[in-house]
């Protein structure tokens, strides 16, 4: 059976973003007045801002903003918590993820996630990426070699383990590992990829590398991306939302954001008074 979210056409929605610009983007991702709880202690607050689609999106705060909790309620990892409550809602193609008769397991597909440090499997490179492959039921081998020849390439990764698909995943280097978690999340087909610092652990050169694949990706995919790094954020991002004591103080336009905050805490956090 379909699942809702599977089922209906992507939505387009237009807005104005808040920076004052007047042109309408197509939103991939609408969070609309989203608030957390793990127990009684409130980590989110009425949190509402449209992810463009296509695009790198920075989610950026101080530790404690709620920035990875708020990546975690967009593929319902949270779910896995005790005493974990969500209000509001959270919209893909204009389906609520949150809905009665949604598949996690469907959202997660559309909805890929890649963390601080790299999680390969304890598996061949190959196996790795043909993981989720074989999940959805993908069986022959000329197809899966495809698909994970597809995936590689479009983690900028190919070149460096075609000779080595049959090695643990591993001996990779963590900048190679971190672009594998990426290849084995693209295999699925998703439609918005949430990085939760994905860079922290890599050194200069590895994330070098690291955004210019983001670039890439976001030709094709929606990005939102968790940093602390505010030199990464304006290099890499298109917008910026920042989050502070789990509300959003600013959202719009990164070079405008940076540049011309509207708010004293947004000006405040980016030039270093706190956080």
């Amino acid at each position: 059976m379909e699942t809702l979210l599977s089922s209906l056409p992507d939505i387009p929605t237009a807005i104005a973003l808040e920076s004052g610009t007047s042109a309408a983007v197509e939103i991939a991702l609408d969070v609309r007045a989203l608030s957390l709880w793990y127990g009684k202690r409130r980590v989110l607050e009425d949190v509402s801002f449209g992810v463009p689609a296509r695009k790198i999106t920075a989610l950026v705060g101080p530790s404690g903003s709620g920035k990875s909790s708020l990546l975690r309620c967009v593929n319902r990892l949270n779910d896995e918590i005790a005493e974990c409550r969500v209000e509001g809602q959270v919209l893909i193609g204009g389906a609520d993820a949150y809905a009665n008769d949604t598949v996690v397991h469907e959202l997660r597909r559309r909805v890929g996630m890649v963390f601080q440090r790299p999680n390969p499997f304890p598996l061949t490179v190959y196996e790795n990426v043909a993981y989720g492959l074989r999940l959805l039921g993908m069986k022959h081998r000329r197809e899966l070699d495809e698909h994970i020849e597809s995936a590689l390439r479009s983690a900028s990764l190919w070149d460096e383990v075609a000779a080595r698909l049959d090695e643990s995943a591993l001996t990779l280097s963590l900048g190679q590992q971190q672009r594998l978690v990426i290849a084995r999340a693209l295999a699925v087909g998703p439609e918005i990829l949430l990085m939760d610092e994905p860079a922290s652990a890599l050194d200069p050169a590895a994330t070098l590398r690291f955004e210019e694949l983001l670039h890439r990706l976001a030709e094709r995919y929606t990005v939102l991306l968790v940093t602390h790094n505010m030199q990464q954020a304006a290099r890499v991002s298109a917008f910026t939302a920042f989050l502070h004591e789990g509300r959003l103080i600013e959202f719009g336009e990164t070079d405008a954001l940076f540049t011309n905050p509207r708010e004293r805490q947004t000006e405040d956090y980016i030039t270093g008074r706190y956080g």
